[in-house]
């Protein structure tokens, strides 16, 4: 059908226009996705390898250790972390380093109980606090509970009063129209 002297067909050219522009929208959107997932991992692998080809060259090039160092204490290692010195050949410094690491051992130890017992206190005092404001809650609560009480009494009192009070407004009542009084009536 010809409709202005254009062929207007559903599904012409502009719809598959429109469809290849949204395909590759989306095309694109997936692309960067996966370029947003995947970049990281391959970034730290590349980086990981060149670091090892660069130690790898330099490794080959630098001289031998002359020192043995066996593993020494790994107490040493793990609490105060200083490199150990390969000095074990000269008794005097050997003497010497051993007497400094226990010192620094001893030290450190003291220091560890110095911040163990401050964070003792910390807590002991939060434990005091939390105590103190728990009873304070609990006499709010127990003022709470016995103003309730009386308040309830007191409701149940002003509920038999005020039955009280209507039972007697009926019989004065009955009476008043017992003796020709008439609701509306005024008194004279």
């Amino acid at each position: 059908m010809m409709m202005g002297g254009y062929n207007h067909q559903p599904g012409g050219d502009g719809d598959s226009c429109k469809s290849m522009v949204v395909k590759g929208f989306l095309g694109t959107v997936g692309l960067c996705l996966i370029g947003y997932i995947l970049g990281p991992p391959l970034y730290w692998h590349l980086t990981e390898g060149l670091i090892a080809i660069s130690h790898s060259s330099i490794a080959t090039t630098c001289p031998p250790c002359i020192c043995d160092c066996t593993s020494q204490d790994s107490l040493q290692e793990s609490l105060l972390s200083i490199p150990i010195d390969c000095v074990k050949h000269e008794p005097k410094v050997n003497k010497d380093m051993e007497r400094n690491f226990t010192q620094l051992l001893t030290e450190e130890l003291r220091l560890l109980e110095i911040e163990a017992l401050e964070n003792e206190q910390r807590s002991d005092m939060a434990l005091q606090e939390a105590k103190k404001k728990a009873s304070q809650y609990q006499k709010e609560a127990d003022k709470c509970n016995s103003g309730m009480g009386t308040c309830e009494e007191a409701r149940e009192k002003a509920e038999a009063d005020l039955a009280a009070q209507k039972r007697m407004t009926e019989m004065w009542e009955l009476r008043a129209r017992q003796r020709g009084w008439q609701e509306g009536q005024a008194s004279r």
